[in-house]
């Protein structure tokens, strides 16, 4: 598909109008980065409502019930928020040492060829840069892992996403389709920092210590932007009777960036190649747990 042409498929994808994403002279374009900007600075998320056509959410939507049956949910239901194995060497109360519920499951982006909407979007040019904009950095790429780099988190009615921090910096999202109810998008604002892993408070979030915690109200269509390996999030249990479907979308501004083996194992179900060779040398801007 030419440039052009690839070009006017995004655009019906998303509310032009409103998001002219690809246009840098736009008004709209500049105010909608200098919001999520300040948004970023303040607790580490942003959401552009409606950022999704109606077109958009259809074809979308469509492309993902159609896979949602190849959707792995792990064996294993219970982990820690590092996704890294037990430490008997720690106090029993140290947050490496408390396991979790976590019984949602992921389509892997494996599973969404070239001609798919959700894999043209995700790696149309004026998408990522818009991102790198609205996030204060000069280049990104996208996520180089071969399972993780655009997957669908699916809810099944009973299922939860518990705390977790992620392993790449920022993580873009589209909510396609909610939950009935519960299935609800929760985060603790900077919780750690590239230097350090604050455990004690983080002990208290897992204790139930809600007094830092944000709950976030999305609707299908909308656009997030999250700081989500500093702040510590999850999606809470849902209790409705219909599937929550949630696209992500993930950018590195290093090349390179592969999830560990523990972890896309222990999400998706399987690991590669590339995620063994990228093992021996890990790309990460920091030295935190993943």
């Amino acid at each position: 598909m030419s440039d052009k042409n690839q070009t006017t498929f995004c655009r019906t994808l998303i509310n032009h109008q409103r998001y002219p994403i690809d246009d840098p002279k736009r008004l709209e374009r500049r105010r909608t980065i200098e919001e999520c900007r300040k948004a970023l600075a303040g607790d580490g998320c942003a959401v552009l409502n409606g950022f999704i056509s109606p077109y958009g959410l259809e074809c979308l939507l469509t492309e993902v019930e159609e896979r949602k049956p190849l959707a792995y949910f792990s064996k294993s239901k219970k982990t820690n928020i590092y996704f890294s194995s037990d430490d008997p060497a720690l106090p029993p109360d140290h947050p490496r040492r408390i396991f979790l519920e976590r019984t949602n499951g992921f389509v892997t982006s494996d599973h969404f060829d070239d001609n798919t909407a959700a894999r043209r979007l995700c790696y149309w040019p004026p998408l990522s840069r818009f991102i790198a904009d609205c996030l204060g950095k000069e280049t990104l790429y996208i996520y180089d892992d071969p399972v993780s780099n655009m997957i669908v988190n699916v809810g099944k009615p009973g299922t939860c996403f518990n705390w977790h921090f992620d392993t790449n910096e920022f993580t873009i999202t589209l909510l396609l389709k909610p939950a009935a109810s519960g299935g609800h998008f929760e985060y603790v604002p900077n919780l750690r920092s590239a230097e350090d892993e604050n455990y004690e408070t983080v002990r208290r979030v897992l204790k139930g210590d809600r007094r830092r915690v944000v709950r976030l109200d999305l609707k299908p269509g909308d656009l997030r932007l999250f700081l989500g390996r500093f702040s510590l999030h999850r999606v809470t249990q849902n209790t409705g009777d219909t599937d929550r479907l949630l696209l992500v979308m993930s950018f590195a501004e290093r090349p390179g960036m592969i999830g560990s083996q523990h972890r896309i194992q222990e999400l998706y179900g399987r690991v590669t190649d590339a995620h063994i060779e990228a093992e021996r040398d890990r790309v990460r801007n920091d030295g935190l747990m993943d």
